[in-house]
């Protein structure tokens, strides 16, 4: 009788030893496999907050198929008390064990609301942006001009989350003055600038910065990345250039990205401004007249004065032969790229193909043909004024 009842015991303690390994293969394939979530979300995980907590929003949320499992999976990782505090980008089929790992070793994601603050050569704007799980794209929530509006209730209950991205957004062709004013009215930034940097020093980039970054560390950054694009481009660049250092590529980069904003026309660009030097004809551009005119503070807002074209000033290339004696602007890396490997043309002359600036410019070799580009040019302008057939 004994032997029975100890034989049907242990056949007792067998069922159950394959129930419970059933039950943790079941466990370990729902915390490594993948998850239920068909579209991304964004998940936001509060200072302070618990594993329970997070679990159940997840669950709650469809993002994991089971708040217990998913703790005793954290529990059991060690990563239980590692949660950090911010808001995630969790991918569709995330399984719990990439859910968790993302929450405590992989950092903030991208998700949740960003402010961009951006300098631009005619305006400086503020953008509340938030990404759109969905698409991960970032949705426009609001947008305003720090210079001449009060920040809109939207923005100043963002600026107050703790989770909330900042980042310096600084647009191809500014100058440093406009840098340097754009970032006074960063009221996100800290610190004074004591002196406006070099022009063409600065690299046109976005830049992630904290709330509280000192003004004049950020401009360090933009000068430290502006010299590495310079050194990387100058090691590689064409044979036989008209200038022989890299500053003086840097006038002619940023003479470059001020005379076209498309960028398959900026190799071309430069191929006119390089052919021009090395014929030995003044290279005759509106934006380094500009440039002496403005001394890089503003914009002039109007036609140049046929005075202004023929006043002889450092940066009047209608009047001083090569290059000016600086930089005119901030040119970003494609601009550089195109001054130091320029397209291999004959071309000596270019002109706007419309009056839509969007449409580029058409080329030309010679003057004849150049001149009859302008004709055409002055045609539409005519058309549009009105003084048309």
């Amino acid at each position: 009788m004994w032997r029975a009842v100890a034989s049907n015991a242990l056949t007792f303690f067998i069922v159950i030893l394959i129930v419970l390994a059933g039950v943790l293969a079941w466990g370990r394939q729902a915390y490594t496999g993948p998850g239920p979530l068909t579209q991304a979300v964004c998940f936001r995980v509060e200072r302070g907050a618990s594993l329970a907590q997070v679990s159940r929003a997840l669950e709650a949320q469809g993002a994991v198929s089971d708040a217990r499992i998913f703790r005793i999976g954290a529990e059991y990782s060690d990563k239980a008390s590692l949660l950090k505090f911010g808001s995630y980008l969790i991918q569709p089929g995330s399984s719990m064990a990439q859910v968790i790992d993302q929450l405590t070793v992989g950092g903030q994601s991208t998700c949740g609301r960003e402010v961009n603050f951006r300098i631009s050569v005619t305006a400086t704007d503020v953008v509340l942006r938030e990404l759109d799980a969905a698409t991960n794209r970032y949705v426009e929530v609001v947008k305003f001009d720090p210079a001449a509006e009060a920040a809109p209730a939207e923005y100043l209950e963002a600026a107050n989350a703790d989770d909330i991205r900042w980042r310096i957004t600084v647009a191809e062709g500014v100058t440093s003055w406009q840098v340097v004013e754009g970032l006074k009215r960063a009221d996100f930034l800290e610190g004074k600038i004591d002196q406006v940097p070099p022009e063409g020093s600065l690299a046109p980039d976005s830049y992630e910065v904290d709330r509280g970054a000192d003004r004049a560390s950020l401009l360090t950054e933009m000068a430290d990345r502006q010299a590495r694009i310079m050194a990387e481009l100058w090691a590689t660049r064409a044979a036989d250039l008209p200038y022989d250092t890299p500053e003086e590529a840097m006038v002619m980069a940023s003479i470059v990205e001020k005379e076209t904003g498309i960028a398959e026309e900026r190799a071309l660009v430069a191929s006119v401004f390089v052919n021009r030097l090395n014929q030995g004809i003044r290279l005759q551009t509106d934006p380094t007249v500009i440039y002496g005119i403005t001394k890089g503070e503003g914009v002039l807002g109007r036609g140049l004065r046929q005075s202004e074209l023929r006043r002889e000033t450092p940066y009047n290339t209608y009047v001083i032969d090569g290059l000016p004696p600086g930089p005119i602007a901030n040119p970003g890396r494609e601009a550089i790229a195109a001054a130091l490997n320029p397209a291999q043309t004959d071309y000596l002359f270019f002109v706007a193909k419309t009056l839509n600036p969007a449409d580029g410019h058409v080329f030309a070799a010679t003057l004849d043909e150049h001149n009859r580009n302008v004709e055409a040019l002055r045609a539409l302008e005519k058309a549009a004024a009105g003084g048309g057939d």
